[in-house]
C-alpha cells in the first residue's frame, strides 16, 4: 500500500527582504504545504505561516491563506489529517499546528529542543494545547513506503519527507534548499564528483547521497513552486 496522490497546497506568500537574498532586490516566496491523500490517513507536510510578532510581520509581510480553507479545498478537514510531518519549526513552517491537537506531530528531537530553547519560532506555535510529538532522531520510517530524512541545513533539525507513490519515488524537501534550482546544482555537482570530473568542483551537501538511494523522480519545494525532475529516465 502507498500514498496514492500529493496535493500542494498554497497558504500565502511573504517577502525575503533582500539582506536574505544575496540579491539587491527582495524576493516574494510561496508558502507551500503538501498533502498526502494516503489510505492510512491523510498526512500533512508543513502547516503554513503562524501569527508573529509585529517586528516579524513588519520584515517579512506575509499574506496567509487559512489551512482550513485550503484542506476543504482538496477535500478533506482538519479532522481527517492522522499525521503532521514539519521540515522544521520556523513560524512560516508551523503556523497551522495549533489547529492538531492529539494529533502526532513527527518532528528531529534536535529541532524541538531548538524551537524549545527560545529566540527561535514562536512559543504558541510549539507547546499549545493538545500538542503531540513524535520525536525523531534521525531517518525513521513512518509507514511502509513513507520515510522521514534528515536534512540539515538551513536548520539542524530540517527533515523531508520521501514518498513511495505508483508513479515513482517523491520528495517533500521542504526548505533543504530555498529553490528548485539550487538543489539541481548540488544534485550535478554530485554527479560530476561520481562520473570523475576532474577537481575543483563545488560542494554539494552529503545527504543527497541518502536522497538517492530512492531514485527520486519529482522533489518538491516550501518556497518554490517549480519541480525538480531528473534529467534522465522516465
Amino acid at each position: 500500500m502507498r500514498p496514492v496522490h500529493i496535493r500542494r497546497l498554497d497558504l500565502g506568500t511573504f517577502v525575503r527582504p533582500a539582506s536574505e537574498t544575496g540579491g539587491a532586490h527582495p524576493r516574494v516566496e510561496p508558502a507551500l504545504a503538501y498533502l498526502v491523500l494516503d489510505e492510512r490517513g491523510p498526512i500533512l507536510f508543513d502547516t503554513g505561516i503562524g501569527a508573529a510578532s509585529p517586528e516579524t510581520e513588519a520584515h517579512y509581510r506575509p499574506r496567509r491563506r487559512d489551512l482550513r480553507e485550503a484542506l476543504e479545498a482538496a477535500g478533506v478537514s482538519a479532522g481527517d489529517i492522522s499525521l503532521v510531518v514539519n521540515c522544521h519549526l520556523h513560524f512560516d513552517h508551523c503556523g497551522g499546528n495549533p489547529l492538531f491537537p492529539g494529533t502526532p506531530v513527527a518532528v528531529q528531537d534536535v529541532e524541538l529542543a531548538t524551537a524549545r530553547a527560545g529566540g527561535y519560532t514562536f512559543d504558541e506555535l510549539i507547546d499549545f494545547p493538545g500538542a503531540t510529538y513524535e520525536e525523531l532522531k534521525g531517518e525513521a520510517e513512518l509507514r511502509p513506503g513513507v520515510w522521514v530524512i534528515p536534512t540539515p541545513g538551513h536548520t539542524d533539525g530540517h527533515q523531508s519527507l520521501v514518498l513511495r507513490c505508483d508513479d515513482g519515488t517523491v520528495v517533500l524537501a521542504g526548505q533543504a534548499h530555498d529553490v528548485a534550482s539550487a538543489y539541481a546544482v548540488d544534485h550535478l555537482a554530485r554527479e560530476a564528483e561520481r562520473d570523475g570530473v576532474e577537481p575543483p568542483l563545488p560542494p554539494y551537501r552529503p545527504w543527497l547521497d541518502r536522497l538517492a538511494d530512492f531514485d527520486p523522480r519529482r522533489v518538491l519545494f516550501a518556497h518554490d513552486a517549480s519541480v525538480w525532475e531528473p534529467l534522465r529516465g522516465t
